[in-house]
């Protein structure tokens, strides 16, 4: 049961890095531009106590873009997002978040 389990979660893992492979390094480039944009324009508070564009994970996301590290960027940019409860927008030109705001 457990063996099964892990290789299950092996399995998806897998499944990321070979999609992440399949994309093109202009293609990552954009997709990390796009999810930073997509933050900055409508997860960042309006109010006096949000950390903004000053977000530690959001900058280390560009940093990591910065570097090349495409994938890990995307995923760290999209997990901020997932926890600011937004969905993040399919790959293209950034979309209105799903959540109406």
């Amino acid at each position: 049961m457990l063996v099964s389990a892990l290789a299950l979660v092996l399995d998806a893992a897998g499944g990321v890095a070979t999609a992440a492979a399949a994309q093109t390094t202009e293609q990552l480039k954009a997709r990390c531009s796009q999810l930073i944009a997509y933050y900055d324009r409508f997860a960042v508070g309006r109010s006096n106590d949000s950390d903004g564009r000053r977000n530690h994970t959001r900058i280390g996301a560009e940093v990591d873009c910065g570097r090349g590290l495409y994938v890990e960027g995307i995923s760290t940019m999209e997990t901020l997002l997932r926890s600011k409860k937004f969905t993040p927008p399919a790959p293209g030109l950034p979309d209105e978040p799903e959540d109406g705001m």
